[in-house]
């Protein structure tokens, strides 16, 4: 038991499988409660009731499982977050499980890497491996009946791993750092030989040597002309036979189009021939086109629909 740590006052929890020994398993309780000085001290668990215990959180110092002499035991990923739960930041877990030295796709048991990376993914830290060695005899037997499994090129491993000093989704605050950073409304000094080589004085600009451009020496004449309104549009608006302007037209021919549009309806609007169209439906005669429609005042305008028409 020295190879586990045990000392008085520790709570140590064995795990063990079915086919472990009962002579076997009593002497190892046996033996763990006389280094922690109590019966109380150690707790006995089914693997295969661990998931349905009542063990609360960070219960236990130290967790023997697969350990029982003459027994083997596999441990799922579920039951290794399990034992991880129960352990206290800091305990430390014990398992003794067999291992493939052959990579094999289809095998219940797991090679030693991926036993080692299932422990480091049910949260603990510091995995490493202790022991490697042969299984015995009785191991073998156990594994044949209780496991079904029959290999030659299996192991017996011990690992060990350990808890975080710290529970799952505990918090702490961060220290951070209270400098006194310089005020924003301190502007850094300015080197003045630099500043003078950016800064341009009035006797400067008087200065006979200075060359300075008229901005309107730069445009020529053709620059001041007014662009013709037919050469700023697309080459492909208003081509074929019908003009037509082109999606998202800029040009101005999308506008043209429509106010032609807008002209040519307003001219074909009929002429009054009596002059009493305005009055309303009781002074036009059978044939006017404004036949149905509300009086309006002399000279305004009112658009007749095609529907109108065509009755009329």
């Amino acid at each position: 038991m020295a190879a586990f740590g045990v000392s008085a006052g520790q709570l140590v929890a064995v795990i063990w499988d079915k086919p472990a020994p009962v002579e076997t398993l009593k002497d190892l309780v046996d033996e763990l409660q006389g280094l922690t000085g109590s019966e109380d001290q150690v707790s006995v668990e089914n693997i295969h009731q661990l998931l349905q215990s009542a063990h609360k959180e960070s219960s236990f110092d130290i967790i023997l499982s697969g350990v029982v002499p003459g027994s083997t035991t596999l441990h799922s990923a579920e039951v290794l977050a399990e034992m991880a739960r129960i352990l206290r930041p800091g305990g430390c877990l014990f398992l003794k499980e067999p291992v493939e030295t052959a990579v094999a796709n289809n095998s219940k048991v797991k090679t030693a890497s991926k036993l080692c990376s299932a422990l480091t993914l049910s949260g603990l830290v510091e995995v490493k491996e202790l022991q490697r060695e042969p299984l015995s005899p009785e191991e073998m037997k156990s594994v044949r009946e209780h496991l079904g499994y029959s290999s030659d090129s299996l192991l017996s491993i011990q690992i060990t791993g350990k808890k975080p000093n710290f529970e799952v989704g505990s918090s702490s605050q961060l220290k951070l750092s209270m400098t006194k950073k310089a005020s924003p409304s301190v502007k850094p000094a300015v080197d003045p030989t630099a500043a003078k080589l950016w800064t341009l004085s009035a006797n400067d600009m008087e200065d006979d040597s200075m060359d300075l451009i008229d901005s309107d020496e730069l445009l020529d004449p053709e620059d001041l002309k007014k662009p013709d309104p037919a050469s700023l549009r697309a080459t492909s608006c208003g081509e074929g036979k019908k003009r037509k302007a082109c999606k998202n037209c800029t040009c101005g021919l999308a506008e043209e189009l429509e106010k032609e549009k807008s002209e040519a309806q307003k001219s074909s609007q009929p002429k009054s021939a009596c002059g009493n169209c305005y009055l309303g439906d009781a002074f036009r005669c059978a044939s006017c086109p404004y036949l149905g429609m509300p009086a309006f005042k002399p000279g305004e305008k009112v658009l007749l629909s095609n529907s109108n028409l065509h009755d009329a």
